[in-house]
C-alpha cells in the first residue's frame, strides 16, 4: 500500500530491532495492556508466523515506512486485530515511534489502511479504543471520521489512576 509519503509493508526480520524497542517502552504499555517486557525470542516467534494471512491469523500488522529526504525510514506500525470476517469489522491500532511523531505519517498510513479495510477485506467497520485523556489519538481518529460510540468507564489505570476509555467506530460508507 502506497501513498504520497508513507507506504505500509508486510514486516522484515530487519524489523525486529524497532519492534523491540517500541515493544518494550513501557510509556506505550498503558495502551496496549502490555505489564510484562517482551523478549526477542518471543518476537522472533511471531515473525515466524507473521507470513499467515489475516484470514487465519486474524490480525496484520503492517510496518509504516515513510520517505525523509532521499531515505526511506520505517517509522512505526499499524495492526488491524480481532479480525471478524463474519460480522465483517476489525479494530485498528497504530504507533508511530516518538521522534517521527507529528509529521503527518500515522494520519496517512490510516488512510491507507482504511482503504484497505474497506476495498480489500470489503469490511463493514472499522473500531478502536483510546483514552479520554490521549487528545492526539481522538484527534487523528476523528479527523478520518471514526465517531466516538461509547464509553467504558474507568477502564484503564494509568499511573495509579483509572481513566474512562471511549469506542470509536467507522462504518464503510459504501454500506
Amino acid at each position: 500500500m502506497i501513498g504520497k509519503r508513507v507506504s505500509l509493508r508486510a514486516i522484515e526480520p530487519s524489523d525486529i530491532d524497532l519492534m523491540y524497542d517500541l515493544e518494550n517502552d513501557t510509556s506505550w504499555w498503558h495502551l496496549s495492556n502490555t505489564v510484562a517486557p517482551f523478549s526477542r525470542f518471543v518476537l522472533e516467534q511471531y515473525f515466524k508466523h507473521a507470513h499467515l494471512d489475516i484470514y487465519s491469523a486474524k490480525q496484520l500488522r503492517l510496518m509504516i515506512t515513510a520517505n525523509v529526504g532521499k531515505k526511506v525510514e520505517t517509522v512505526g506500525m499499524i495492526d488491524l486485530f480481532e479480525f471478524d470476517p463474519v460480522n465483517m469489522r476489525a479494530g485498528i491500532g497504530i504507533l508511530v515511534d516518538k521522534k517521527w511523531q507529528n509529521k503527518g505519517y500515522a494520519s496517512e498510513a490510516l488512510v491507507l489502511l482504511i482503504e484497505y479495510g474497506f476495498n480489500t477485506l470489503n469490511l463493514h467497520q472499522l473500531y478502536c479504543s483510546i483514552g479520554v485523556y490521549n487528545e492526539p489519538s481522538l484527534k487523528l481518529f476523528q479527523k478520518h471520521g471514526f465517531k466516538i460510540t461509547g464509553q467504558k468507564e474507568q477502564w484503564t489505570k494509568k499511573h495509579g489512576t483509572w481513566a474512562d476509555e471511549y469506542f470509536l467506530q467507522l462504518i464503510n460508507p459504501k454500506d
